[in-house]
């Protein structure tokens, strides 16, 4: 069980990707912040700050420590906050205990918060190995929202590429995300540029980034 005795201000959140619901209580029961916020280190340590300076000791629970719920954990545990979770399953049996039905995220941001209130028990810790955890998991999670952003830019520059210059597109088509044909289409945005800068100029852009590849690449492209 987690003493909350030293407790001014017990924090819920419903995490989202984007956004979260936050709210927060006193240990009298009294509402101190009710609002959406994004999901970002800048607004967390925002909230956090502010919690800290008009109340004193934060605790920060959410409803699940991996994922999505890193992030906040990380910032408040930097900022000194103390952190718990809420198990998913035990918010659910909790909030039949709460009027209202609709499944909202203020309505279970508040449940959150008024669970580790009054409901300490039903607290969860987390241990350093908990949180090593959920950071490698919001890094692979990371690494998956980046490659999936490469593979969208990667299919409109082939849609751009095949429709403005389908010849060029053809020679770039299997080295499309690779460094050099990146650095040249950001350098040399149309064919009448890449035309115009020359043979030597456009060996000596890419070979920093394919010292074998560059004059073969250039060779390859009609201009």
């Amino acid at each position: 069980m987690i003493d909350t005795g030293g407790i001014d201000v017990f924090l819920g959140l419903d995490v989202g990707k984007g956004e979260n619901h936050a709210t927060a209580v006193t240990p009298a029961g009294k509402k101190a912040f009710d609002k959406r916020l994004p999901n970002t280190e800048p607004k967390l340590r925002e909230l956090f700050a502010k919690l800290q300076a008009k109340h004193g000791t934060v605790l920060v629970v959410v409803d699940q420590p991996a994922s999505i719920g890193a992030l906040p954990l990380a910032v408040a545990r930097d900022m000194g906050c103390l952190v718990a979770y809420l198990p998913g399953l035990t918010m659910r049996r909790i909030a039949d205990l709460y009027p209202g039905e609709a499944k909202t995220d203020a309505r279970d941001a508040f449940i959150i918060a008024d669970a580790a209130r009054a409901m300490p028990h039903t607290l969860r810790a987390i241990d350093s190995e908990d949180e090593t955890i959920a950071e490698l998991e919001m890094i692979g999670g990371f690494d998956d929202d980046l490659a999936g952003e490469a593979t969208r830019v990667a299919n409109r520059l082939h849609g751009l590429l095949t429709q403005i210059h389908p010849s060029l597109e053809r020679v770039l088509r299997p080295r499309l995300q690779h460094p050099a044909v990146l650095t040249l289409l950001e350098r040399f945005g149309s064919s009448a540029q890449i035309r115009k800068a020359g043979r030597s100029r456009l060996v000596t852009l890419l070979r920093p980034k394919a010292p074998r590849m560059a004059e073969r690449l250039i060779e390859e492209i009609s201009y």
